[in-house]
């Protein structure tokens, strides 16, 4: 089960590097990355977790999470790292006389956007008309502010029955698992019975640029002009929540899009700074390739008991197998 990597993936390691903020003692808090999760019903605390989690055990300086009040009690007491924020409401929990709706609710989530660099949108959302409308009208303010937005499980309910949402919108990666990934395409019309990359990137098109991971055997990546596929291997244990490490990694890889685009530090040598189009397709891939190898390392440790748990416990180590020096054919050679 030793880890090796293809030249082109090694290609694609090496330049995501650039793109990694160094540890400097100018900086300050909150320059890289200030992440917040918005999911989290009464019956899914996990999944809202994990990815913010995920986001801080990377690298992010601050995660949040904003959820229903039922599930922020639960939540807070996973971790005391993470903020969380019980400012979502489901229809259920609404007393007969309220005059909440989903404008009202969302204005206290929008007020925290401008303290934000990136929202995840989805885990452990659940499907509540009054939750998803929520989620719909942060997404299209975040939008508005130029924010990072990673789009994961029922929030892309929200995609498949309102497209517009991030249709053109080209800082957005979406993550469907197979089964979201065929819902997406029938909302969109779009022919799944050609190879999985012709269909990913035809997704992707539609959507007018958007990134798509299509997760699978291997992870596809597209923006609809340029696919890419990231073999990196992965455990074999297929259960759920692994796809709210991911949602996580990528929050702080976008989130470090934005510090590396800020010039927040010196580029070395004689590198040209990387384009926006290659830095969300390195973005994409890095969360995708870090969030495989947590899945390898933890699968090797616990088999067939493997949690979505265990793979938070190796996001530091997977980081550095792949990104820090000596960390990639020699170090994984021994894994």
């Amino acid at each position: 089960m030793a880890l090796s990597f293809t030249p082109k993936t090694k290609e694609i390691l090496f330049q995501v590097r650039k793109m990694i903020p160094p540890l400097l003692e100018k900086f300050h808090k909150g320059q890289m990355g200030r992440v917040a999760v918005i999911g989290g019903c009464e019956d899914y605390t996990g999944a809202p977790f994990f990815s913010a989690n995920a986001s801080a055990l990377l690298g992010a300086d601050l995660s949040h999470i904003i959820c229903e009040p039922n599930a922020a009690g639960v939540i807070k007491t996973y971790s005391p790292n993470l903020m969380v924020h019980p400012y979502m409401l489901q229809s259920n929990h609404l007393p007969p006389d309220s005059k909440e709706t989903a404008e009202s609710l969302s204005k206290r989530i929008v007020n925290m956007l401008d303290r934000l660099h990136v929202i995840v949108v989805g885990p452990g959302l659940g499907r509540d008309e009054l939750m998803l409308k929520t989620a719909g009208i942060v997404v299209r303010e975040a939008r508005e502010r130029g924010m990072g937005i990673v789009i994961d499980a029922d929030g892309l309910l929200l995609i498949s029955t309102t497209p517009s949402l991030i249709r053109n919108y080209k800082n957005a990666i979406l993550t469907p698992n197979i089964v979201e990934f065929s819902r997406l395409c029938k909302s969109l019309n779009i022919d799944t019975t050609t190879s999985p990359t012709t269909a990913c990137a035809s997704l992707a098109k539609e959507l007018g640029g958007v990134t798509i991971i299509q997760k699978g055997k291997t992870d596809t990546i597209s923006n609809g002009t340029e696919t890419i596929t990231c073999d990196v291997p992965g455990g074999l244990k297929r259960s759920g929540g692994q796809g709210d490490t991911l949602t996580g990694c990528l929050a702080t890889f976008l989130a470090w899009k934005k510090a590396y685009r800020e010039g927040l530090w010196e580029v070395g040598g004689d590198d040209e700074r990387l384009a926006e189009e290659e830095l969300m397709r390195l973005s994409a891939f890095a969360g995708s390739a870090v969030t495989r190898v947590c899945s390898h390392l933890a699968f090797r440790e616990k088999g067939r008991a493997m949690q979505a748990s265990d793979l938070q416990g190796h996001i530091q180590e997977a980081f550095q197998v792949l990104f820090e020096d000596g960390g990639d054919e020699e170090r994984g050679a021994k894994l």
